[in-house]
This record gives structure tokens, sequence and C-alpha cells, in this order.
């Protein structure tokens, strides 16, 4: 497996993991529109040419992404995805990894997730992320909101 920056030509690619890899996070929260799932392949494509966005390729097939968005010193995580065949095996650790040292002029990283999602907090907790606060969305939603 390797860790790559993506191309603006793997956004379809990227774009079908996300959505396979967010869907057990639509079921966790009832919620079959959450923003990965409803995200245009032309959003990614920009995602991917504005930021960085990292891609963990196995076998020539992407298994993994992260994107990471420069704000001022920070950067906003956002959309660690792994592929749900995939998960479980450290890959969401080395891309958050990768992403740390592919940005080095960032200060802080900051990333949220939703509150039942203990897998995700317990993964971003290991890599030295602190809750920094909460914000309620709705009835069933709460974001968490970590910094690094």
């Amino acid at each position: 497996m390797e860790i790559q920056r993506a191309e603006p030509g793997d956004a379809g690619e990227i774009l079908t993991l996300q959505r396979a890899a967010y869907v057990s996070e639509a079921q966790l929260y009832g919620d079959p529109y959450i923003p990965p799932l409803v995200e245009s392949l032309q959003q990614v494509r920009k995602a991917i040419e504005t930021g960085v966005t990292l891609k963990a390729v196995d076998g020539g097939r992407i298994v993994g992404a992260v994107r990471g968005t420069l704000a001022g010193t920070t950067c906003l995580v956002g959309r660690l995805v792994v592929a749900p065949d995939r998960q479980g095996r450290g890959l969401g650790t080395a891309l958050l990894r990768a992403l740390h040292e592919r940005v080095p002029e960032a200060e802080a990283f900051d990333l949220f997730t939703g509150h039942l999602s203990e897998g995700n907090l317990r993964l971003y907790r290991r890599l030295g992320y602190r809750e920094t606060r909460r914000e309620r969305m709705d009835d069933h939603l709460t974001l968490v909101h970590l910094r690094r």
C-alpha cells in the first residue's frame, strides 16, 4: 500500500469510496443525506485541486483518502475514508499521519465527527487530537470538534 497525492482524475473513484465508507455513518445517525453522501463529483474534484488530498493505493485500487485545507496556520481535516473491506487495519491512522507530515506549515489540525462515532473518536484521540467543543446540530446529531 502506498500513500500518494490525489489528482483531479481520481475524483470519481474517491467519491465512490467516500459513499461506500459513509453508509455506516448515515445508518448510525438515521440520515441518508449526510454531506459526504450527497457531495458531487465536481465538489470532490475542486477539493483535490484546491487542497491537499491524499489517497492510499493498493494494487491500483484507491482504498482510502483524506483531505486537508489550510486556513491560516490550521489544517482543516475532512473526509477521512477507508474502504469498508479495509477498515480496522490501520489505514486511517496511516492517512492521518501522512497528512500531518505533508502539511508541515500547519500549527494545528482541526476536524470533527459525530458524537456516536466511537471508532472515529478513539482513532483521533489515539493520534493526539483533543476535544475542543461540541455543537448540537439537531436531535440526533452533535458534532464533536477536535484539535491536534
